[in-house]
């Protein structure tokens, strides 16, 4: 997944700003620079949304700007935060779906803990969603 990032100079640098996700913004003294700088301030931006218990937005649908890409990882995670937030379940009623403890949803949900591909889809599947991967 991609959001696009509007890119400006900035006195001798430039900035990266996301119009989908305010709260993130980046700065660096290249445009090569900033870019990289862009996807750690996307994450970043992302863990306010999660502690707060907030759903991340989806970039809309304009191609303006440079494309961010988010890791596969850090999406997947962002994608079963939303479905729980409209579902209204918790992460003990989670774990409780999974049969597991409310300890184990605390690190599925932490977007710097590595969680496994199948543990993710095992967490969609007890919100009943399904997890598919395709390649374009």
């Amino acid at each position: 997944m991609r959001y696009s990032a509007i890119i400006e100079k900035d006195g001798s640098g430039f900035i990266a700003k996301f119009p989908d996700i305010p709260e993130a913004l980046a700065g660096g003294e290249t445009y090569e620079e900033t870019i990289q700088e862009a996807q750690d301030a996307l994450i970043t931006a992302f863990e306010f949304y999660f502690e707060d218990q907030r759903p991340v937005p989806e970039p809309s649908k304009t191609n303006t700007g440079e494309p961010i890409e988010v890791p596969l990882s850090v999406w997947t995670k962002v994608l079963l935060l939303n479905t729980m937030l409209e579902q209204g379940v918790s992460q003990s009623e989670l774990a409780r779906r999974m049969g597991t403890r409310r300890q184990e949803i605390q690190r599925i949900v932490d977007l710097h803990h590595t969680t496994k591909i199948d543990t993710l889809s095992q967490a969609l599947q007890a919100l009943d969603k399904r997890f598919s991967i395709s390649i374009s």
